[in-house]
């Protein structure tokens, strides 16, 4: 996901989205840990991609304050 779609989201919006991402990320560490991935660096990006969420969520409730 990109920097400039998450802007786009609202907060509610970003909630969701954590939360979905953060599930897929679960299932895909314990998916590698059964049996190796093809691409193990997928597990990367979508922890950079929860990251960025958080960091935009941080961000406008900081705002809203």
């Amino acid at each position: 996901m990109k920097q400039q779609e998450i802007t786009k989201m609202s907060i509610e919006d970003l909630k969701d989205q954590i939360a979905n991402t953060s599930e897929q990320l679960a299932k895909m560490k314990l998916a590698h840990k059964v049996a190796p991935m093809e691409n193990p660096v997928q597990i990367r990006n979508v922890r950079r991609t929860i990251a960025r969420l958080k960091t935009e969520l941080n961000n406008r409730e900081l705002q809203a304050q």
